[in-house]
């Protein structure tokens, strides 16, 4: 497939791999760009020492494209782009705050930015600020949500009518059908975060893996509005922060019951219970732990599948 997400990363196929904490180490990237995708490290969870580390051992193991995902609010975000520069990435995926700082600075070192927005409004800032393209993620996916709940579906033809930009749909999105309904809604190429959390390359916990495939319709839930909507996992952590925002917590009072260290707990120690643990609401359809490569191709068979299956409909209005 060539179109305007594939030929802007020099990719196969339109597929983003997201660039989540704790899950999206050097195995993740190197394994979904060898796959034809496009790899993120998720410099979320790492200090800047461990990120140049998984850089380098992305390099080693794909001569294929990958990029970072950078969340803006990251503390030490200049040694970050720094490591960036040196390191000659080529493409950055900057999400959870304004890319108008460092979208100059990451274009004049010939870095493809890409941001990720909840809004249309916001898609519109990121064009007058510059950027080669726009993740546009609804309110079903797991990290950097928008405090209004506006689904994927409804977002993605708000986010094509106001942006002349590369579209990139995000949220709820895990199989090859939703990348066609994605598409034909006015995407170019789709992100998938949860699907590639339960791939055997992911870094996360083993425990996190497995409560994942257990999950049903209406086992996870936005939270945390007050400082960053992210959709959670019911378990006893979430449980605490539900009763608090249901009674009015500030937002001192939600950082204090956070804490630090609450997502490495769950997700990449595999604390169940005590943990932050973020994931999409499309886990409720996953039911296996597979290889990268193995999701890949079975993404592009529904794919083709299901746009056969269309093409080859007869509808009478």
């Amino acid at each position: 497939m060539t179109n305007k997400i594939t030929s802007l990363f020099k990719i196969e196929f339109p597929i983003i791999q997201g660039g989540m904490v704790w899950c999206s180490g050097w195995r993740l990237a190197a394994a979904v760009s060898n796959a034809g995708g496009l790899g993120l490290l998720g410099a979320g969870s790492m200090h800047p020492d461990m990120l140049q580390e998984h850089i380098r051992k992305t390099k080693a193991a794909t001569q294929k494209p990958f990029g970072v995902n950078v969340p803006l609010l990251y503390p030490e975000i200049d040694k970050i782009m720094d490591i960036i520069v040196k390191e000659d990435i080529k493409i950055v995926f900057t999400s959870a705050g304004s890319p108008k700082k460092w979208t100059p600075f990451l274009k004049e070192h010939g870095i493809t930015v890409v941001h990720v927005v909840s809004s249309a409004f916001f898609a519109k800032k990121c064009e007058d600020a510059g950027v080669d393209a726009v993740v546009a993620e609804g309110f079903e996916a797991g990290g950097h949500n928008g405090r209004e709940e506006t689904t994927t579906m409804a977002l993605i033809p708000s986010v094509r009518k106001a942006i002349e930009l590369p579209l990139i749909a995000a949220g709820g999105i895990g199989s090859g059908e939703g990348m066609l309904a994605a598409m034909i809604l006015g995407a170019d190429g789709v992100q998938m975060g949860t699907r590639f959390a339960v791939s055997e390359e992911s870094s996360a916990h083993e425990n996190f893996k497995q409560s994942i495939l257990k999950l049903g319709e209406g086992d996870t839930k936005l939270a945390l509005k007050k400082l960053a909507p992210t959709r959670l996992i019911k378990n006893q952590f979430f449980e605490l922060v539900n009763k608090a925002e249901c009674r009015g917590a500030s937002p001192e009072e939600m950082k204090e019951i956070l804490g630090k260290g609450r997502a490495k707990k769950g997700m990449f120690e595999g604390e169940l219970e005590e943990g932050e643990l973020e994931i999409g609401q499309v886990s409720a359809t996953i039911d296996a732990i597979q290889p990268v490569s193995e999701i890949l191709d079975q993404i592009k068979e529904e794919y083709l599948t299901s746009l056969a299956n269309l093409q080859s409909a007869k509808y009478t209005f």
